[in-house]
Parts: C-alpha cells; structure tokens; sequence
C-alpha cells in the first residue's frame, strides 16, 4: 500500500468517528451580477430556447464535466439583427469583435474533490437541467436556488436508484 492510499485511509477512519457535518449553503444564494445583462426568462421562458442550444455540454471523454458558457459567435448569431442597438448587446459585440470570451460569473460551483459530469448526468442518465438548477426560465438575473450539498445529491441517486457509494463522486475516475 502506497503512503498517500494508507494516509487517506487513515483519514476516513479518524473521520468517520464524527459526525459529518455539511458546508452551509445559504439557499436562495444572492443574485449574481453579470458582466453584461442576460435574462433567462427571456431567453429560455419566452423564446424557448433550450439550455443545451447555448451551454453545450462535451462527451464524458471530452471533458464533458462543466455545461460552457456559450460563444460570443453564438449570441451574435441572433443579435448581430436583434437588439442590436441595446447598450448590453453592445458590450457583447465588442467582445466578439476581439474574440474575447465574456467573462460570466458561475452561479453554481461544486468542490475541486468532486467529480461531477454534466455529460453523465444531462446525456447518459436524462436529467433535466432544472432538476440541479431551478427553474431559470422564470429568473431575470440567476442565484444558487438550489443545494449542490453532499446530501442534495445522495438524496437524489437514492431517490432516482442511481450508485450512491462515495467512490462515486470522490473518485479521479
């Protein structure tokens, strides 16, 4: 047994002698402050654009762990016509003009420890972005609405017969 597997296992064990206690989540989280104005509710409520059309997701081979932030080539698809005289729409050509990615705050964000894949979890297993998300089709500017918390999730693999073990997420897979 390698040194760091025997110091690891030796920290389960200490840890498992207490009780686990969940990092605090303050549930709604505030709103985050974009760079540039963006409304979900417009985009996703009104429009119907689906989440996937602009936040790709990549193959689980391709690193398909985070949904991207769509190109500014993507958002100017439509509004190089539409809107085009909005001061928001402005900032975002600009960028595109310096093929500069728009630097989007994440509204959700799970520890380094974890191995989360959208690819799994949207492709493979079906799952509906807001399930994870919230309804963001009825948001104007989005917050962390709902918990991405150890016990959030276990809740949900067991609810939806999924593995649970804790190699499944803290694992380098």
């Amino acid at each position: 047994m390698s040194l760091l597997r025997f110091l690891c296992s030796a920290a389960l064990l200490a840890a498992q002698d207490r009780e686990y206690k969940p990092k605090e989540e303050k549930i709604p989280g505030p709103p985050i402050e974009q760079p540039i104005a963006y409304s979900h509710k417009v985009h996703a409520g009104r429009l119907g654009i689906k989440c996937t059309m602009c936040h790709t997701i990549p193959a689980a081979s391709d690193d398909g762990f985070r949904a991207t932030f769509p190109s500014e080539r993507t958002c100017m698809g439509c509004h190089a016509s539409i809107k085009k005289d909005s001061p928001a729409i402005q900032i975002l050509a600009e960028f595109a003009a310096k093929k500069e990615a728009v630097p989007w705050k994440r509204v959700y964000r799970v520890p380094d420890i974890i191995w989360f894949s959208h690819s799994v979890h949207v492709k493979e297993a079906k799952v509906e972005c807001a399930t994870c998300h919230g309804d963001v089709a009825q948001r104007d500017v989005l917050f962390q609405e709902k918990s991405v918390g150890m016990m959030a999730c276990m809740a949900c693999h067991a609810e939806h017969k999924a593995p649970n073990g804790c190699d499944t997420c803290h694992s380098s897979q």
